[in-house]
């Protein structure tokens, strides 16, 4: 914990973690020199078993080659797509793509013909390696519907495919490639609509995944499972590049399954476990009814949302071990903000902890841009080397997101303490006007999560003749067990004010969720227009 006593809502940046400013390749360069023989990359089977290994100096030579075949048919700065599951392939074009300077293009593997047709348009891609189909998606067949539709893909290559993958190896120069260069476009999420191209930089990546793996405490030598989809800053920039910038070996999972990763941690002893909540949650559950040995999890992270104090003491009674939660956006790099290991219970569950090393935080007021005194409610705010640098072909949306002074404006509202410590208190579009009156659906939420039979929950707001909008509270709840809506109300109505309590209750038994499994608030709040949810009210 940086020990700070502020006034301000600002956290100025503070030293103590990754020292290097490099490119994706030097960095791995580096790393293989350093530690040549210890396992880079395992690739895991869907049962969990060990498949393929490389080494660091494996990893580093096999990159190489295959940035070298990417060079001969890319120049500097062109994009190509990558739209696979987490296949080994996906790590190493991940890095030969950076070597070569060629911007990755990460796209989700559930994409459509639509949606894919949109990303290639929109970062102006030219090529796009992907596999055949995964969870029963035809991604061969989507590929062709939607390439058939942009004449400037040029390539389309099967990554398993090695022929044709590393075609031309003998050939290609890489180039120069700097540190501030883009090295990929990662689509925001799209919690709240449709998404944009971040362009991330290799030295936001590689620093930021480096920070965050240090503060989880992995060590060199660590083995972990990664089960966090690629194409998603948590898998291709925490864990691939963080885990390797501390020298960890990662054992890649096709796609996320509960009693594999509780299989893999009972035989290779990992230390450390990352998750959204949902995923912690099925791996705890998974843990009790296998009854297999997780005890050698000293580490948890999780990011995406608020840790519920059960979830917490849950995790610490099956691992031995406390959730540390991460927090940030894919605009960041992607992490901002993020607990440390010893924090207190209140900390761990009621903040997002305090700003990563050499990483600026202020609160702002949302209408003036205005610092906020410590305790103040306004927009988190970020500024540092993790900024993106802009979005795709996007001027305007680019201007909004980064002001003048350099400070990324993140749409969450939050507060900050005299510590430094930051707690997120909604989403500047998220905030429901009721009657006039602001309400925060975090704040709401977080009170819900107090109740034993709740496990994770969303608020939004609902369009209301009266009131202008009213509070619809969504929740899934553990063991089936559903408390009626008035058991609820006078259990909210104990902790928060009357016009926060919500009127409508709904129980779902699964979450519209982004690629990195965030809540589409959005969705649920159309879902509830259209009458597709039994609805309670109280």
């Amino acid at each position: 914990m940086y020990d700070v006593s502020l006034t301000d809502s600002y956290f100025p940046a503070r030293k103590g973690g990754g020292e290097n400013v490099e490119t994706i390749g030097e960095m791995l360069r580096r790393m293989a020199g350093a530690i040549p023989d210890i396992e880079a990359l395992v690739e895991l089977t869907d049962e969990g078993a060990r498949g393929r290994s490389w080494t660091y100096a494996e990893l580093h030579a096999d990159c190489e080659r295959l940035a070298r075949a990417l060079a001969s048919r890319h120049q500097p700065g062109a994009r190509i797509a990558v739209y696979a599951n987490n296949v080994p392939e996906w790590m190493l074009i991940e890095f030969a793509a950076a070597m070569a300077g060629v911007v990755l293009v990460t796209v989700n593997p559930s994409y459509q013909a639509r949606e894919l047709k949109y990303v290639l348009e929109q970062s102006r891609a030219e090529a796009i390696y992907y596999v055949e189909g995964f969870r029963g998606n035809p991604m061969q067949a989507i590929v062709n519907e939607a390439c058939d539709q942009v004449p400037a893909i040029n390539a389309r290559i099967l990554l398993t495919d090695h022929e044709a993958l590393y075609a031309g190896a003998a050939e290609g120069a890489l180039p120069e490639v700097k540190p501030d260069d883009v090295v990929q476009i990662q689509y925001t999420s799209g919690t709240t609509g449709f998404p944009k191209g971040a362009l991330l930089h290799h030295h936001g990546l590689v620093k930021n995944g480096y920070d965050v793996c240090m503060r989880a405490g992995i060590r060199e030598g660590d083995v972990f499972v990664h089960h966090m989809p690629m194409f998603h800053t948590t898998g291709c920039a925490i864990l691939a590049l963080g885990g390797l910038g501390v020298g960890a070996t990662q054992l890649l999972a096709p796609a996320f399954d509960p009693a594999m990763v509780v299989r893999v941690i009972e035989r290779e002893k990992s230390r450390f476990l990352f998750g959204v909540p949902t995923m912690i949650v099925a791996i705890i559950d998974e843990a009790k009814k296998s009854g297999r040995d997780v005890s050698s999890i000293e580490s948890i992270m999780s990011g995406g949302a608020m840790v519920a104090p059960e979830l917490v003491r849950k995790a610490n009674e099956v691992f031995g071990a406390m959730i540390q939660i991460v927090y940030g956006q894919t605009e960041s790099s992607p992490v901002i903000t993020g607990a440390w290991c010893d924090d207190s219970i209140e900390d761990l569950t009621e903040t997002i902890g305090q700003p990563l090393p050499d990483v600026e935080v202020s609160i702002r007021d949302p209408q003036t841009n205005e610092l906020l005194p410590v305790g103040g409610q306004g927009e988190i705010c970020c500024r540092g080397y993790l900024v993106m640098t802009g979005y795709n072909d996007n001027p305007e949306a680019t201007a909004a997101a980064i002001d003048a002074e350099g400070w990324l404006h993140t749409g969450d509202l939050g507060r900050m303490d005299e510590r430094g410590y930051c707690k997120i208190t909604g989403r500047v579009k998220e905030m429901i006007i009721r009657g006039g009156e602001n309400l925060f659906p975090a704040e709401i939420e977080n009170a819900l999560l107090e109740h034993d039979a709740i496990t994770e929950v969303a608020v939004v707001g609902i369009p209301d003749e009266k009131w202008g909008e009213e509070v619809a509270c969504f929740m899934r709840c553990a063991g089936g067990e559903q408390p009626a809506p008035l058991e609820m109300k006078a259990f909210i109505r104990e902790r928060l004010s009357p016009q926060k309590t919500p009127v409508y209750w709904v129980y779902v038994g699964e979450w519209p969720l982004t690629g990195s499994g965030k809540i589409q608030k959005f969705k649920l709040a159309e879902a509830f227009q259209r009458g597709d949810f039994d609805v309670l009210k109280a």
